[in-house]
């Protein structure tokens, strides 16, 4: 696709402005040439497509002409024999070839602007009205369906083709507006829409353009068109939209991991289901913005790009929703295991006048392999009638309450075997509840004396850093436990560091890794495995749950 880079605040400081256009030149190419540079006041900004004269401090406008001038015309061999012949190429035949070599890739433009102060806005506009393609010039887009591509051109006759490419909420009527870049065909109010692959129509209704906060009623929407359909609750980001002559998907970016996290509480009681409303309606907006409710933990916990980004999320539902939460850092999901084998035996007997309870429970319990599936491996041992087959599920039931609970801080148990090879039953008294509870008091009997161990999750995690910061980051990793497994050299004078780290170190990641390479740095993360915990580390969250435990009480 045609692209061009834009600068911004180009009065920034501690910027290195001709190191920033070399290391976008080292990255994607020498293609890349300056469209304009900043003047030596930085208070403006000299065009380089049609004027050869000027200073500035990034480099010399001539040679920057000269470069760019070259870019384009190598996608004409006709003008590029004439430069070669040391003929003068006109601005007009410039201009003629430019969009050409846009759609070509030969020349992808660096356009320098500082917005706030509005400098280089204007120029910005003039280049993607005059040089860039218009729909009906650019290259046809793909529409990938399975393995199958279809070329969609911008025909207002074609089969209707569009991307919902954008959702968002009016703050005072709280309707909903999504907006639909159309690649192919003509949609109307009358149109029977499409969603994907489903066969339900949908109306799409008054068709607007938004300009700002204004949104004009048109009569239909051609291909190249960019609309905004109000009222339609189905439509995703991401959608294709079309009239049953059109199927698959358009590749589309893909956005950032959220790997910035906190857990909410809401800070009046009875909000929770409207702050679920809330976050459902900011999660539609915002692909970045991800909501989840950790079965584990029983928190309900956002994730963001980064502090910042879930700070403004947050103010975004006080000021429409009127809604507040309190925050705070997410638990770890820790788990438990053992570290031995051990036997484990319960008697559960009760007699209150009537029908009494009778169950009692023999049973084995070991190490499964390390981060096993299932958690639980279960197997019923008994021989004989010692207990009957039919009270198999009630223990099973009463060991799978203690999967869930742990016996050292209070997480779920895993990579365990458990074998019931004995016990006891009554044959008036025994009833699945007895032995549920039987089941459950000689699992816990057999956990403890079977050196239970704590585990942390380990992560996988990509760091993309300025190759300056290497040193830095590699001796913070190690003092976070990290282990690093190996990098690699990127374009532009960064590194990507490959590392293991635990979980628990790295939950505030974000605003360190922003705070030593000055917000230059990014990272991936992802679950790996879990192991072990320290026993330093395993006493003070024991310690912290025995508190929390007693502070309930």
């Amino acid at each position: 696709m045609p692209k061009l880079f834009v600068v911004n605040k180009i009065d920034a400081e501690n910027i290195d402005l001709p190191e920033l256009v070399k290391n976008i030149q080292e990255t994607f190419g020498l293609q890349c040439r300056c469209a304009n540079l900043p003047a030596a006041d930085k208070a403006s900004v000299i065009d380089c497509i049609e004027n050869k004269t000027g200073d500035s401090p990034v480099g010399d406008v001539a040679q920057a002409h000269t470069d760019l001038i070259e870019s384009v015309i190598e996608a004409d061999d006709e003008l590029m024999e004439s430069y070669l012949g040391g003929e003068e190429i006109s601005a007009e035949k410039i201009g003629s070839v430019f969009v050409k070599a846009m759609k070509a890739g030969t020349i992808i433009p660096i356009v320098f602007t500082n917005a706030r102060k509005e400098i280089g806005l204007e120029q910005l506009l003039d280049i993607i009205v005059k040089y860039t393609p218009s729909p009906l010039e650019a290259n046809a887009v793909q529409l990938k369906d399975g393995e199958q591509t279809v070329e969609l051109a911008a025909e207002p006759s074609g089969p209707l083709a569009g991307l919902v490419f954008r959702v968002g909420f009016d703050p005072r009527s709280n309707m909903k507006y999504s907006a639909i870049r159309i690649f192919s065909g003509t949609i109307k109010s009358d149109t029977n829409m499409l969603r994907n692959n489903e066969k339900k129509g949908i109306r799409p209704g008054h068709i607007l353009k938004s300009q700002g906060e204004e949104n004009k009623e048109i009569e239909f929407g051609l291909a190249g068109d960019i609309i905004t359909l109000a009222k339609i609750e189905e439509l995703k980001i991401g959608d294709l939209v079309h009239d049953g002559r059109a199927a698959g998907k358009f590749d589309i970016p893909a956005v950032p991991e959220p790997m910035f996290s906190l857990a909410l509480e809401p800070a009046t009681r009875g909000d929770e289901q409207k702050i679920g409303t809330a976050l459902e309606k900011l999660c539609e907006e915002d692909p970045c913005f991800k909501v989840a409710h950790d079965q584990q933990t029983k928190e309900l916990v956002i994730s963001g790009l980064g502090d910042l980004h879930l700070r403004v999320m947050l103010e975004k539902m006080k000021k429409r929703f009127k809604l507040s939460v309190n925050t705070k850092e997410p638990k770890i999901p820790y788990r438990e295991t053992i570290s031995a084998k051990a036997e484990g035996h319960y008697r559960h007997k009760k007699q209150s006048g009537g029908a009494g309870q009778f169950g009692e429970v023999y049973l084995r319990v070991e190490p499964a392999d390390r981060n096993s599936e299932p958690p639980l491996q279960f197997s019923w041992d008994i021989f004989g009638a010692s207990i009957p087959g039919q009270f198999e599920p009630a223990v099973a039931k009463g060991v799978r309450d203690v999967m869930q609970n742990g016996v050292v801080a209070g997480f779920p148990l895993q990579d365990i075997k458990v074998s019931v090879y004995d016990g006891k039953h009554h044959p008036v008294d025994s009833k699945e509840v007895a032995f549920r509870a039987a089941g459950k008091g000689a699992f816990i009997d057999a956990l403890q004396k079977a050196k239970p161990v704590l585990l942390e999750p380990i992560v996988n995690v990509e760091i993309t850093v300025p190759a300056e910061n290497m040193g830095d980051i590699a001796g913070d990793l190690a003092s976070k436990r990290g282990r690093v497994l190996g990098q690699d050299m990127l374009a532009g004078n960064f590194i990507v560091i490959k590392a293991q780290v635990p979980l628990a170190e790295v939950t505030q990641y974000n605003s360190q890794l922003k705070s030593v390479t000055g917000g230059r740095g990014s990272y991936s993360m992802t679950l790996s495995h879990y192991e072990p915990t320290p026993p330093n580390v395993q006493q003070q969250i024991v310690a912290a749950y025995a508190k929390q435990k007693a502070d309930g009480e």
